[in-house]
């Protein structure tokens, strides 16, 4: 009798069952086209010719709810959808030729790499709108809150990054992963070159957008270092790069192909589930270990309100991979749940932290944490869960604690990730001839945010990313005392409020309110 989905008694508040589309593996579109589509049954029925471990997502609508333990469905059936080129005009769909300069862009979330970098990095993070989704009407204090945020967290987060050395490791990893993955294409008679490009940190998306200029390319793919699609990550990315795509005359006309989501891939299940079984032979009864799968967690409103695919993905990642591990005859009892979740507001649940402390009640002695949606180490990998979740397994009872490493190099990994960048390749063409005879409008890149969410109909510029702390009169410095001058009235506003005395109350202006 196999183990099953173990259920924490801190209940999962995301809804059962709900509907929204699944995002598509996108490319620009021309320029003239505004609203996405999904693909008609004519295309459909030339998409559904791709192999199960193709990168291309399926496009049609679906419901999504609770598996059993004992009766796991795939939540979705096949892997279709469409790929578009922004050049309608010279599509291409035979073999690559050799004038053609092909470029790979690995999007990621950056890190600080020193402790003085710490600070402008969580501003950066929280000015991000997809990071923290303010009323329509107070979105005027995005970066005052954000940069109110940022340095209330500062010091803490100072502590959390000296401990692990100083910095984040995660530009020297992606770095490596790009070489990698080259390195990869290469071996595989694909000349490519690999970019990376931080949304939050150095080198900045826009960097990696220069050189890629500079070099020439003419194809374009993107993809996201998130097996897992959400509007907060490779959302938020996609959505820069529309910014970034939109008035460049050479970006539009470049072919660029998209890869919103690859968890579904057989190269990443079988390496996930390799690095798995590895680490449970250390322990000394490893059929009685509960494999612990830990999510970064998203706000519950992204998924309820926004249609952040995330969860269903989430849940169908761990799915296959159990599924991987049942073929391997290790039928382990296995749990998810979401960690490192900010602030008041609701985030998926069960939390990490709630969900250990349960495992500890209800008698689990060996428990193996698996962090599903990174592919590198981490500030929330090497410090909150080796320290942070260690500690509290330990004193929740949890006497044998063991984590599988990220994926980082791995060989079967990158080269799968090679594989699925080479299959987006022909199909940037070929895709968008089956959508033309098909009547389907193309989709432009900036689709995501339509294709998923309704949430902002407008479009809003993304805030510049800020690198150090200046004053004086320079352009830079003017928007920080800007910022400062912002905030210094939202916090003397917010005193007048809880205390109810100051100068507004003085000139007998605030007592209107009342």
């Amino acid at each position: 009798m196999r183990s099953g989905r173990i259920q924490s008694s801190a209940s999962c508040s995301a809804s059962s069952s709900s509907t929204f589309p699944h995002p598509p593996c996108l490319s620009s579109a021309s320029r003239h086209c505004k609203f996405p589509r999904l693909l008609s049954p004519r295309a459909l029925s030339l998409s559904q010719r791709v192999s199960r471990n193709c990168l291309v997502p399926e496009t049609t609508q679906f419901s999504f709810s609770k598996q059993s333990s004992t009766n796991k469905k795939r939540l979705f059936p096949v892997n279709v959808g469409a790929l578009v080129t922004s050049n309608t005009e010279a599509i291409s769909t035979g073999p690559l030729v050799a004038e053609e300069k092909i470029g790979v862009l690995l999007l990621n979330l950056g890190g600080p790499e020193t402790l003085d970098d710490v600070q402008p990095f969580l501003f950066n993070l929280f000015a991000d709108p997809d990071i923290i989704r303010l009323p329509r009407l107070f979105r005027f204090l995005q970066k005052p809150l954000a940069q109110f945020i940022s340095v209330l967290r500062a010091p803490k987060s100072k502590e959390g990054y000296a401990s692990i050395g100083g910095g984040s490791p995660l530009r020297r990893i992606t770095d490596d992963q790009a070489e990698e993955l080259r390195k990869s294409l290469w071996a595989k008679d694909v000349p490519a070159k690999v970019y990376v490009g931080m949304r939050y940190w150095h080198p900045f998306t826009e960097e990696a957008i220069e050189q890629i200029k500079k070099d020439g390319i003419t194809k374009l793919v993107v993809l996201p270092l998130y097996p897992q699609f959400s509007i907060s990550t490779s959302g938020s990315s996609l959505r820069l790069l529309e910014s970034i795509f939109r008035d460049d005359e050479y970006l539009v006309n470049m072919q660029h192909t998209v890869i919103p989501s690859w968890y579904q891939r057989e190269g990443y299940i079988k390496s996930m589930a390799n690095l798995i079984e590895k680490e449970l032979q250390k322990f000394d009864r490893p059929e009685k270990v509960v494999i612990f799968f830990s999510a970064h967690g998203v706000p519950l409103a992204y998924v309820e309100e926004a249609g952040d695919p995330y969860k269903a993905e989430m849940e169908e990642c761990v799915d296959l991979i159990i599924e991987e591990l049942e073929k391997r005859k290790i039928t382990n009892a296995y749990t998810l749940a979401y960690q490192s979740r900010v602030g008041p507001v609701e985030w998926l649940k069960p939390y990490t932290d709630d969900t250990i402390v349960d495992l500890g009640r209800k008698g689990v002695k060996g428990l193996l944490a698996v962090p599903i949606s990174f592919v590198s180490e981490h500030i929330e990998t090497l410090e909150e869960i080796d320290v942070e979740y260690k500690e509290l397994a330990l004193e929740s009872g949890i006497q044998d604690w063991g984590r599988v490493p990220a994926l980082g190099c791995e060989p079967m990994f990158i080269s799968d990730l090679a594989d699925a960048v080479i299959e987006s390749l022909p199909y940037v063409g070929a895709m968008a001839v089956s959508n033309l005879e098909a009547r389907q409008s193309l989709v432009p890149l900036g689709s995501v945010e339509e294709l998923l969410a309704t949430y902002d109909s407008q479009r809003r510029e993304l805030p510049a990313p800020v690198t150090v702390w200046e004053w004086g009169w320079t352009k830079s410095a003017e928007t920080w005392n800007g910022r400062a001058a912002m905030l210094a009235v939202l916090v003397l506003l917010l005193l007048e409020v809880t205390t109810g005395e100051g100068f507004l109350h003085q000139w007998g202006i605030l007592p209107l309110f009342h």
